[in-house]
């Protein structure tokens, strides 16, 4: 692994895949391993390369069950992660396809070999047998990441099942197969889902930027037509002065998945609530909280109370203040539909703030902000990254991209950053391959939806899409630098699911650095850099709105909290999210919407959306710590590096947090961001913005 160069670039089909079958026998990798698109499979080769690695895995099991002599870590624990690597990757590879292959027949197949992953990991996780093995292992002279990997197995096998009956445990894994199922339509029917509007007045596009407008030209039949695509949608809503066309694009995106995820959610609700009663459980909330930092649902509901207490002057007086921009053209309106409220911030900022988010975007063409990442990435974390040329994919328009430490390549990652039909419609890092130190270089995607650029068009993006892009790729880079593990069940991101977003979301306060924007925003025609007063406003500006984006989390975290805290026929999907918008959202829902049918983590997170707040509490403790004058110098990027990314899931997350901060999290400083702008200067200085 010690070359950047593909062993099997341009290899054929047969090539390929005598490699995975030599990564199945369980040698060590080839100093390099080819990118996974290396043999442009087709349908048969795909389902080929997938059913090799979950022969390999069984291989590895039954090895496991054939053991007569004393139970060892060689012999026991070493073909159990073996198994799971090889589980891993096929479960990877499937699931990614799933969302972004443009062939629909394709993705199809994809689907299916999802189940058949998923369906070989539950059985892994209710055989008794390897639950024995791996109980009867002796491991206190081991070092302390293989004792706590063994100690998160066994209760991950408890929480599976495998200590039930076998009725018991064979239902749970018919239970936990159809989940699988129902998760992957209910996350297709959001991808293959595109509604599209039709602007038949001009006018509407008024106060829309120009680029927008010259991209979405009339028809031959005079009609422009505008999808539920980010790049279509998002601008539209915030920018456009037509408040009909902002309304029918909200119901639009808001509905491309209803009725049909309607009915598959509540499938979902059921099988999950089946499972967590079968386990001992009262919900499935409870039971998915049980492995994880918070503890138990219970919890969940009091940190809600705790957040939604703590933001809630600020929530009103952020609203007061959009009530009074609505007034001006509307002077009897007492409510703000969810619909409009991006549209009356950015009101509000050019007014209020001196800042218009439209003046940004002449300074983030997509290749810059692109190369902007990768730049500041790279002196944040002491690492080079070098595109590979000429490496199929796909779709022509992936790049893949070596992660390089001190010389030596650790990672490797693709990027698959703009929307086409069918392809997943947000924004994710997903995993490709575990990394496992001296066998396998770990893997990691994007996928994203950001403007193309074109010989006419530079791309030019959102300030928001650039937060979100370098959000993103520090999932990607915790992937990376938290996969040089011995083993692949502790690579990467595989602490507790409720820190995986704590990183990212710090990382998020790097693009606010003027000296950062300074490095790569510059004026797309003219190359001059973005002022640093416009930073500075823009900052400022940016600071409004928190306490409504803490309530919009808020309301996101309830719904999937209340989808999942008891039995599923007492939580209509409807009801719910009305009730909780009403609870914790200052905005008033637009009729004829369903936001749950296209709110994709009800299917992933599900009942644990409160992750996203619980990690930007935690995310804001560990911004403190850098030194604000000068993000990318200091001790502090290397000790962040070594302390909270490298381990990966060797320890527990709660020892990740103390060991970075020398104490547990607290909600000071996420208080303090929350409410920065309003607070006194003294105090907002403090924050380091």
């Amino acid at each position: 692994m010690e070359s950047s160069v593909p062993f099997f670039r341009g290899c054929t089909a047969v090539a390929f895949l005598l490699w995975v079958a030599t990564i199945a026998a369980g040698q060590e990798a080839p100093k390099s391993q080819p990118p996974m698109w290396s043999s442009k499979p087709d349908i048969p080769a795909f389902e080929k390369i997938e059913t090799d690695r979950l022969a390999a895995a069984q291989h590895s099991i039954d090895e496991i069950i054939a053991v007569k002599e004393a139970r060892t870590v060689d012999n026991t624990l070493v073909p159990y992660d073996e198994a799971l690597r090889q589980i891993n990757a096929t479960t990877y590879f499937a699931d990614l396809m799933q969302q972004v292959h443009p062939d629909a027949t394709f993705r199809d197949h994809a689907t299916a070999m999802l189940s058949k992953a998923s369906a070989a990991s539950t059985s892994l996780s209710l055989n008794r047998e390897v639950y024995q093995a791996l109980a009867g292992l002796e491991v206190s002279k081991a070092d302390s990441a293989t004792r706590y990997y063994l100690e998160r197995q066994l209760l991950e096998f408890r929480l599976a099942g495998v200590d039930k009956d076998d009725a018991t445990r064979a239902r749970l894994k018919k239970l936990n197969d159809q989940l699988t199922d129902e998760q992957s339509m209910f996350d297709r029917n959001i991808s293959d889902g595109k509604n599209i509007v039709e602007v038949t007045d001009a006018t509407e596009l008024d106060g829309l930027p120009q680029d927008y407008i010259d991209r979405h030209k009339p028809g031959t039949d005079g009609k422009i037509l505008i999808t539920t695509d980010y790049p279509d949608v998002l601008p539209a809503l915030r920018f456009s002065k037509s408040d009909k066309l902002r309304r029918r694009l909200w119901v639009a995106f808001d509905t491309r998945a209803y009725p049909k995820n309607r009915d598959v959610l509540e499938q979902m609700m059921q099988t999950r609530y089946e499972i967590a009663t079968l386990l001992g459980y009262s919900s499935w909330a409870d039971y998915n909280a049980a492995d994880k930092m918070i503890v138990n649902g219970p919890n969940i509901a009091g940190f809600i109370e705790r957040v939604d207490a703590a933001s809630r002057p600020l929530v009103l007086r952020e609203f007061q203040m959009l009530l009074a921009e609505k007034q001006k053209t509307d002077p009897h309106a007492e409510e703000i539909g969810d619909y409009e409220s991006s549209y009356l911030s950015e009101l509000v900022r050019r007014t209020q703030y001196n800042f218009d988010s439209e003046s940004v975007r002449r300074y983030l063409p997509y290749a810059q902000v692109k190369q902007g990442v990768l730049d500041t990435a790279a002196k944040l974390f002491h690492l080079t990254f070098r595109q590979e040329e000429n490496v199929p994919a796909w779709d022509p328009a992936v790049e893949t991209w070596d992660a390089i430490d001190d010389g030596k390549v650790i990672g490797r990652f693709y990027l698959d950053m703009h929307p086409r039909p069918g392809k997943y419609s947000h924004a994710e890092m997903a995993p490709v391959l575990d990394g496992v130190r001296g066998k396998q270089i770990p893997e990691a995607i994007l996928v994203c939806n950001f403007p193309a650029p074109t010989a006419a068009d530079p791309g030019l993006m959102d300030f928001s899409d650039v937060v979100t892009f370098f959000h993103e790729f520090g999932h990607l880079m915790h992937w990376i630098l938290g996969g040089q593990q011995q083993w692949a069940g502790i690579s990467g991101i595989t602490m507790e699911g409720d820190f995986v977003e704590a990183p990212s979301q710090m990382l998020e306060e790097w693009m606010h650095s003027p000296q950062v924007l300074a490095s790569f925003a510059r004026d797309y025609k003219t190359g001059e850099p973005i002022p640093a007063d416009l930073v500075v406003r823009m900052n400022r500006a940016s600071a409004f709105g928190r306490g409504s984006w803490v309530a919009n989390q808020t309301t996101y975290t309830a719904i999937s909290y209340d989808l999942y805290k008891g039995k599923p026929q007492d939580a209509d999907p409807d009801a719910v999210c009305a009730q909780d918008a009403e609870r914790y959202s200052p905005y008033t829902p637009l009729p004829g919407t369903h936001l749950y049918a296209s709110f994709g983590h009800l299917a992933g997170y599900s009942s644990a959306y409160y992750t996203y707040l619980w990690d930007k509490v935690i995310a804001e403790d560990f911004f403190v710590q850098f030194d604000h004058d000068n993000l990318l110098a200091g001790p502090a990027p290397m000790r962040y590096r070594h302390v909270v990314l490298e381990p990966g899931g060797s320890m527990s997350a709660n020892d990740l947090v103390k060991n970075f901060l020398g104490r547990p999290q607290s909600m000071t400083a996420f208080q303090r961001w929350m409410g920065e702008e309003f607070a006194p200067a003294s105090e907002g200085a403090k924050s380091g913005q």
